[in-house]
């Protein structure tokens, strides 16, 4: 059994100090991850109901097999290891900014890591996400870390591209981001995928009008899903939004 309270591993970052600890939920057996950036909370494994459906959401608009997937955001994990539990991928890279979480997945420290590294289908990236995406000749080496995409991946288009890194499209993880969510920048980022390529986005908030208009300028079809779930504190309406857009095919 584990401790109630346990800091797993604490390491200083340009970013400030990130921490994994373990925690028991009270009154359960059940073990809580989290993942925290200074005072603030990155991520915890009790809440991952819209992480598990930004996959299945996002594969499911996809009518085929064979699928090449990327995810922006490892986090703990749970929305990449839905996307292998999908047989129809072929295979899928994981962008990370924080090789730390990354190195916490490789050894083990969270409890998906054996299973995403295990994975053949599956490779684990250090690099900045949105460094990334503009590129128009497909996911290259700027913003990786110094081993960076081998030349074959340079030009690839996927059939998937699945984000979850900031809050929402309006509670930035890092200013710089912002470009990201404007019709251009996710216009750049549907030249990323094949035809008919999907495009989602996990967010904290609930529908953005602005970034559904900026989805319906360039994208075929787009939908905003609410996922609602339990907050394990006597209420039953917490809820996230997964947005799905497929290009045109």
């Amino acid at each position: 059994m584990s401790r109630s309270f346990e800091e797993l591993d604490f390491r200083p970052t340009p970013m400030g100090v990130l921490s994994l600890r373990r925690r028991r939920r009270p009154m359960s057996d059940v073990d809580v991850y989290e993942i925290k950036l200074g005072d603030e909370f990155l991520m915890s494994s009790q809440f991952t109901l819209a992480e598990i459906e930004l996959a299945r959401l996002g594969l499911a608009a996809l009518d085929r097999a064979d699928l090449d997937v990327v995810v922006g955001g490892l986090g703990l994990g749970y929305t990449a290891c839905a996307v292998l539990e999908n047989a129809r991928v072929r295979s899928l890279i994981v962008v990370d900014a924080l090789a730390e979480v990354i190195e916490w997945h490789a050894q083990g420290l969270l409890p998906l890591g054996k299973g995403l590294t295990g994975d053949p289908r599956c490779r684990l990236v250090h690099g900045d996400f949105f460094a990334m995406s503009p590129s128009v000749q497909g996911f290259d080496e700027k913003g990786f870390d110094e081993k960076g995409f081998d030349a074959s991946l340079k030009a690839r288009r996927f059939d998937a591209v699945l984000v979850d890194i900031d809050h929402s499209p309006r509670k930035l993880l890092h200013p710089r981001h912002a470009a990201f969510y404007e019709p251009d920048g996710l216009a750049r980022l549907a030249g990323h995928l094949k035809p008919g390529g999907v495009f989602a986005l996990w967010s904290n908030d609930p529908p953005d009008a602005a970034l559904e208009r900026a989805l319906a300028d360039v994208f075929a079809t787009s939908t905003s899903h609410i996922v609602t779930f339990d907050n394990w504190q006597g209420e039953h309406d917490a809820s996230n939004t997964v947005y799905v857009a497929v290009k045109a095919d």
